[in-house]
């Protein structure tokens, strides 16, 4: 195994640097911001192609963006469906491997491939200068033809704005920065959310002696328990390989009606089934509708006296950051664009997010063809500014 490119060495020769007035510049072919799967999957081929480009990670260490999850998180489905391409995760594979272990994978898989990953780099801003991008990151700069957006689809924490109402002694946390129960005080529990985020934290909080409600719409579940031997022979290949990698992508009819329904209420539980709440004397209640008297008022009117609530009602896009049209739909909570291709801004791309193709877009087993597509793009723009100007003029 290689070991990953020492972040304190010198560039390679080929990658031409120099002084501005406030620090140091890089220019290359293509910058991608964000060093989580996504990333490092648009890292991997288009280092397959040749391509000059650098990873710029806010973290520390590769990975995590999964460590700073809740403890005790698992992957939603088995480490089978769980690989980056090129390499197959480390696991017995229907194992759902724990945020650790992944995190560990996302490390050794950059260096694996000597993928050029700087982590600690804190991009404040990205705007246009003629046909390349410059990327501004502390005393910093990275001038780009292209640049790929992989913060990936847990941005900014979106809590609601009736949260400001609940009384001072309810502790409330959002899912970003829920580690573990020792953050919950003595009381009852009001998980917000019904996702496969919300059930794990409600099902923890159950185990661990709280009464737990679980407030939210049904989001569904697979047809099968994703650990049965139904999932094995069949329908986890079925569901996982062609259902939601081939069948439900923007290109269908079904696929373009699922994309509404994922972007407006989430996907369906995976790991997690219904009777798992009712079996962990969890109850189920209608969404969070106002606030009352400092406690939580539900969609039937009920009032709940709670000690805790947990907010697991997602996150938001914040591109703000990056100068120019074509993002504005994105960061209201919209599509992403057609295959992660910001047509607005010739050069930018956008991976891992939900539905940029299909439903297994920000999957782990999905977001290496989404990355494979976007390294194509950038080795075909890469190859037309190569050729000759009369050519490209008659183009």
């Amino acid at each position: 195994m290689r070991q990953q490119r020492d972040i304190d060495s010198e560039w390679p020769a080929d990658w031409p640097a120099q002084r501005h007035s406030g620090g140091e510049q890089h220019s290359l072919d293509t910058v991608i911001i964000g060093g989580g799967q996504a990333g490092l999957a648009v890292g991997y081929h288009l280092a397959r192609r040749g391509q000059r480009f650098v990873i710029l990670d806010a973290h520390a260490r590769v990975g995590d963006s999964w460590r700073s999850r809740w403890d005790s998180l698992r992957l939603f489905t088995p480490a089978k469906f769980s690989s980056l391409p090129g390499w197959r995760f480390p696991a017995t594979g229907w194992s759902f491997p724990s945020r650790d272990e992944f995190a560990d994978y996302l490390e050794q898989y950059a260096q694996r491939f000597d993928l050029p990953v700087r982590p600690g780099v804190v991009v404040e801003h990205v705007h246009r200068r003629g046909d390349e991008y410059v990327v501004t990151a502390g005393e910093q700069r990275f001038v780009a033809r292209n640049i790929v957006l992989a913060t990936g689809a847990y941005q900014e924490a979106r809590v609601p704005e009736m949260a400001v109402e609940l009384a001072p002694g309810v502790v409330q946390l959002h899912s970003s920065v829920y580690r573990d129960p020792s953050q919950l005080q003595d009381g009852s529990v009001l998980v917000v959310g019904a996702g496969n985020s919300g059930a794990d934290i409600a099902l923890e909080a159950a185990a661990n002696g709280h009464t737990t409600y679980l407030a939210g719409r049904d989001v569904g579940q697979l047809p099968f328990r994703m650990s049965g031997a139904a999932a094995r022979l069949i329908l986890a290949r079925l569901v996982l390989r062609v259902a939601f990698h081939r069948v439900l992508t923007v290109s269908t009819p079904m696929g373009r009606a699922m994309r509404k329904l994922v972007l407006s209420r989430g996907g369906p539980l995976i790991r997690v089934r219904r009777e798992d709440f009712a079996d962990a004397g969890i109850e189920r209640v209608p969404r969070v509708a106002g606030v009352q008297d400092g406690r939580p008022v539900l969609d039937d009117g009920r009032v709940l006296d709670v000690a805790n609530v947990v907010w697991c009602t997602g996150f938001r896009h914040d591109y703000s950051w990056i100068g120019g049209p074509g993002l504005d739909v994105l960061s209201n909570g919209g599509p992403p664009p057609a295959r992660g291709v910001v047509r607005e801004q010739p050069g930018l791309y956008v991976v891992g997010l939900h539905f940029v193709y299909a439903m297994s877009s920000p999957m782990i087993h999905g977001v290496g063809r989404d990355a494979a597509y976007i390294a194509r793009q950038i080795a075909a723009r890469g190859a037309a500014d190569r050729r000759p100007v009369a050519e490209r003029v008659a183009a």
